[in-house]
């Protein structure tokens, strides 16, 4: 495991758009936040140009992705927003030397091939937390940004997940596991089934979350990851935040019996309750560090170190 360096103020942030686009007015509240944070944005120009489905053509969002790994004076490379683009971007990444240095990923939703591809090939920590275009337009409370601010300029070392839902006796039996995380949206996890990048569970932790998916959606990517053997490999799955994708009939969401179904068919511990995803809380996941899971009182302790040094 790569460490990625603690914040100081008058840090360089790269700024990347590798899936939607942001709006002018989202890329200047990025812009203000950092500034904010007392840190330098570095926002390319021509970062964002009018496309069908992108924030750019696919090899001008490779190029600013490239330009942010490879810069000598950044150590964090930090995602504007997700939406849909990142995964097509994997192939020329693969084509990269390794960094000597590890730089830090931010971000959430698609950006979680990224993530995958850094944890899998380079070794990298990164952090599943708020994509700057939130963080830009004051989404996030005052609450959860001083906890993002105080692990990245390091006065807090440890993320601390306490009120787990233990959703079976798997889970129910849990003691001082040690593990580390790995995972992100589900539905782009499921997008790299079958690809040389597919999502690695071996000894780890599974965390999922999602917006917009109906219950039977999410069965069938369960049902593809159990087929495919990634729960046999993995500690454990976690269930961050699922928010949308209520049913046409009844204007209402069957997460609670798609959960119980994998609860009750799953020899693997199953969680629920992890404040991470695209609800309105959006706590920061550090993948791919040491964390150490136990049961007190029928509830889950889920405690990660953050991955940083000085």
């Amino acid at each position: 495991m790569a460490h990625w360096k603690y914040f100081n103020e008058g840090d360089i942030i790269d700024v990347v758009a590798p899936g939607y686009p942001s709006k002018p007015h989202e890329v200047e509240g990025a812009h203000d936040f950092l500034l904010k944070w007392k840190l330098q944005p570095r926002i390319p120009k021509g970062l964002i140009k009018p496309h069908f489905l992108h924030a750019h053509e696919d090899e001008a969002r490779f190029a600013f992705l490239k330009a942010a790994i490879e810069s000598k004076d950044s150590r964090v490379i930090w995602c504007l927003r997700g939406g849909y683009g990142s995964n097509r971007l994997i192939p020329m990444l693969a084509k990269l030397k390794k960094p000597k240095e590890p730089k830090l990923l931010i971000g959430i939703s698609d950006i979680t091939s990224l993530h995958s591809f850094f944890i899998q090939e380079w070794g990298w920590s990164t952090l599943h937390a708020p994509l700057l275009d939130r963080l830009g337009r004051n989404l996030v409370s005052p609450k959860f940004e001083k906890e993002l601010h105080e692990i990245l300029f390091g006065q807090e070392t440890e993320v601390e997940f306490k009120n787990l839902k233990p959703l079976n006796e798997a889970a129910r039996k849990v003691k001082n596991l040690k593990s580390k995380i790995v995972g992100g949206n589900l539905t782009v996890l499921q997008s790299s089934m079958g690809t040389p990048w597919q999502i690695e569970t071996k000894k780890s932790l599974l965390f999922v979350e999602d917006i917009g998916e109906r219950g039977y959606r999410i069965d069938r990517m369960f049902e593809q990851f159990r087929q495919a053997g990634l729960f046999k490999q993995c500690h454990g799955l976690i269930l961050g935040d699922f928010v949308g994708g209520e049913e046409p009939s009844t204007q209402k969401n069957n997460f609670k019996l798609v959960f119980k179904r994998w609860a009750e068919d799953l020899d693997i511990p199953l969680f629920q309750g992890m404040q991470a995803g695209h609800a309105v809380i959006q706590r920061p996941v550090p993948f791919n560090t040491p964390c150490m899971l136990n049961v007190e009182k029928g509830k889950g302790h889920l405690v990660i170190k953050t991955g940083g040094r000085k």
